[in-house]
């Protein structure tokens, strides 16, 4: 079996093709993305190419199955960039993978996706997707699960399917994801439990998270699975509110309204003191709790990490500065004292 995966270096990318290469029936990997990495990973060839550009009809040409995870975070303060490469990318992908006539399309939606939602019940996979209005992440998601609708009509013999996890964390991809949301001002040393006397306790700060590598192996099988098709919901217990944040850091949940911390988010995002949009703060209040027994009854995914294990992993790995050997997941990829994250402008352009 051949497998291509788009965004292949980033930090779902690096575990999705972890979890293939152990898989028995999976031949060859090819690994696209728009920076060649230094990493080798087992029956994993890289190809260098940007989705909002490059052809993509040959790498995918032969291919037993597309798993499209390519998506910019950053830059914030670009949202024409974003949805060039976010939108108009998927695409580009979305068309190669017909014309190359892929079997199976494998998409990376996200909870994002929902609109907003109970976070004191769970909702399954039926739950509307037409997003949280005031995020442009959420908006580009739906925009992209509007387009698969379309690839499902009008290629009825692809199987496509789209799984639409929590947020994802792993120790190797801490670098990356500093900088993706903290920036260069986050003294790192600082996160330390010792150091985190107190969390938020606002109203409907209630989300669900996942380890990276339970992620790959929700790819990897909805990849090898010809029964698999639709929609999966992704995440593991337990769903992180305020009590159990308290817990993982041994800390005190203070309450905070959420006008205050989104007004704070504001205010440090337009002085570029961090690079984060403060629509995420209204994605995380503003989005459901998941259900996820269609994935581990029809998948037969069984999360190996719970979301406490993974975030707290993660926390560690910004502390310590831990990354992998991939342009997006590299430790080094700020540059020295952080400066190449500064001269981005904080969200401002692309690195």
């Amino acid at each position: 079996m051949r497998v291509v995966v788009t965004g292949a270096t980033g930090n779902a990318g690096t575990s999705v093709v972890r979890a293939l290469g152990l898989e028995p029936s999976v031949s060859e990997i090819v690994g696209i993305a728009r920076r060649g990495p230094k990493a080798r990973m087992p029956k994993t060839s890289w190809v260098q190419a940007d989705v909002s550009r490059s052809d993509l009809i040959e790498p995918f040409r032969g291919a037993d199955a597309v798993i499209h995870l390519a998506w910019l975070i950053q830059p914030s303060r670009d949202e024409d960039l974003l949805e060039a490469v976010n939108v108009e990318g998927s695409s580009r992908v979305f068309a190669a993978a017909a014309a190359a006539e892929v079997p199976a399309l494998v998409h990376a939606s996200s909870v994002g996706a929902y609109s907003p939602g109970p976070k004191d019940r769970r909702v399954d996979e039926s739950w509307p997707t037409a997003g949280i209005e005031s995020s442009y992440y959420s908006r580009q998601k739906v925009a992209v699960e509007r387009r698969l609708d379309q690839v499902e009509r009008e290629s009825p013999r692809m199987r496509v399917v789209r799984l639409r996890p929590g947020l994802i964390f792993k120790r190797d991809a801490a670098s990356g994801i500093r900088r993706l949301f903290a920036g260069p001002l986050l003294p790192s040393p600082l996160l330390r439990r010792d150091l985190i006397p107190v969390v938020p306790a606002t109203e409907r700060l209630v989300f669900q998270g996942v380890h990276s590598h339970c992620v790959g192996e929700a790819y990897r099988l909805a990849a090898i699975n010809n029964d698999a098709r639709g929609p999966y919901n992704i995440a593991a217990e337990p769903v992180l509110d305020p009590t159990e944040l308290g817990r993982i850091f041994d800390a005190r949940p203070v309450g905070v309204p959420p006008r205050a911390i989104r007004g704070a988010a504001r205010i440090s995002w337009l002085l570029r003191m961090q690079p984060t949009h403060p629509s995420w703060l209204d994605l995380a209040l503003g989005v459901p709790v998941m259900d996820t027994t269609r994935a581990r009854e029809e998948l037969g995914w069984i999360p190996r990490h719970g979301a406490d294990e993974a975030l707290a992993e993660l926390v560690e790995g910004m502390r310590d500065g831990a990354g992998f050997d991939t342009p997006p997941l590299s430790r080094h990829a700020g540059g020295p004292m952080r400066l190449r994250e500064l001269l981005t402008g904080v969200g401002g352009r692309a690195s």
